[in-house]
C-alpha cells in the first residue's frame, strides 16, 4: 500500500483525500506505468495486461492468435525497446520521443512504435460474442458523419485503406490539429504521432495489418479479418480518445 501511495503521489493523482487510492485500480496503475516510464524509476517498459481474456474476441479474432500476438510479439517489442533505451536518461516518455523520432536510434522507432501501437490496439477492442450491431455513438459519431457523410462511407473508406496497405503496417483514424477526422496508414510500427508520419494527428482507432495479427485464422484473407474486426471495436474507448484529443 505504501508503494501504491508513493506511486500515486509521484504522478500527481493523490490529492486532497486518501480516498484517491481507491479510485485508481491496479490495472489502471499498470497501464500508467507501462506507457509512461517517466513515472517509473526503473525507466523500463512493461507488457500491459489485456483488458479481457485471450478468448474474449472469439469468434472474430481467435484465442491462439491473441496469445501469440500479445505474449510473444508484443513482449518482444517491449524487451527490445528496454534494451534500446538502456543508455537513455531516466525520464523517457514515448509520446515525447515520437515528436523527434527521426533523430533517434532506429530500434527506438521500431520497438517504441510496436509497444505503443499494440498497447493502444488492445484497448480499442472488446468482447462482442453475439455479433450484435457495433458502431460509434456520441460526439465521435457526429464527427464521423460530418467528415465522411455517413457511417457506412467511413467504414468502407477505412476498410479499403487497410486492405491496400502494402506489406505490414497499421490503419488509423486520427483527429487532426484542426479537429477534423482523417483515415491514414503507416508502414511497419510507425504511427501518426511520429515526426516522420505523412499525416499527423491523435489516434482514435488503430488496426494492426501485420500478418501475425490474423494469419492463423484468416491466412491470406486480409479483407475477412478487417470485416470481422469491426465487430469487436471498442467504440467507448474511441469516444474517450476523441474527446481527450
Amino acid at each position: 500500500m505504501n508503494d501504491r501511495r508513493a506511486f500515486l503521489k509521484k504522478i500527481g493523482i493523490l490529492g486532497l483525500s486518501g480516498m484517491a487510492t481507491s479510485m485508481v485500480s491496479n490495472e489502471q496503475l499498470h497501464i500508467l506505468e507501462t506507457l509512461n516510464p517517466d513515472i517509473n524509476p526503473s525507466n523500463s517498459f512493461k507488457l500491459p495486461n489485456l483488458p479481457y481474456a485471450y478468448n474474449a474476441l472469439e469468434p472474430f479474432i481467435d484465442e491462439q492468435t491473441m496469445i501469440i500476438h500479445h505474449s510473444k510479439h508484443h513482449q518482444a517489442y517491449v524487451d527490445k525497446l528496454n534494451k534500446a533505451i538502456e543508455q537513455v536518461n531516466e525520464h523517457f516518455d514515448l509520446e515525447t520521443a515520437f515528436k523527434s523520432i527521426s533523430s533517434m536510434n532506429i530500434s527506438i522507432r521500431h520497438n517504441g512504435g510496436g509497444h505503443y501501437n499494440h498497447s493502444l490496439f488492445w484497448q480499442l477492442m472488446r468482447s462482442n460474442p453475439n455479433s450484435t450491431e457495433n458502431k460509434s455513438s456520441g460526439k465521435l459519431a457526429d464527427a464521423i458523419i460530418k467528415d465522411f457523410a455517413t457511417y457506412d462511407n467511413f467504414k468502407k473508406e477505412f476498410s479499403e485503406k487497410a486492405s491496400k496497405i502494402f506489406g505490414s503496417g497499421w490503419c488509423w483514424l486520427i483527429k487532426q490539429q484542426d479537429g477534423n477526422l482523417k483515415i491514414t496508414s503507416t508502414a511497419n510500427q510507425d504511427n501518426p504521432l511520429m515526426d516522420i508520419a505523412q499525416d499527423k494527428g491523435t489516434p482514435i482507432l488503430a488496426l494492426d495489418i501485420w500478418e501475425h495479427a490474423y494469419y492463423l485464422k484468416y491466412q491470406n484473407k486480409r479483407a475477412d479479418y478487417i470485416a470481422n474486426w469491426w465487430n469487436v471495436v471498442n467504440w467507448d474507448k474511441a469516444e474517450e480518445l476523441f474527446i481527450k484529443a
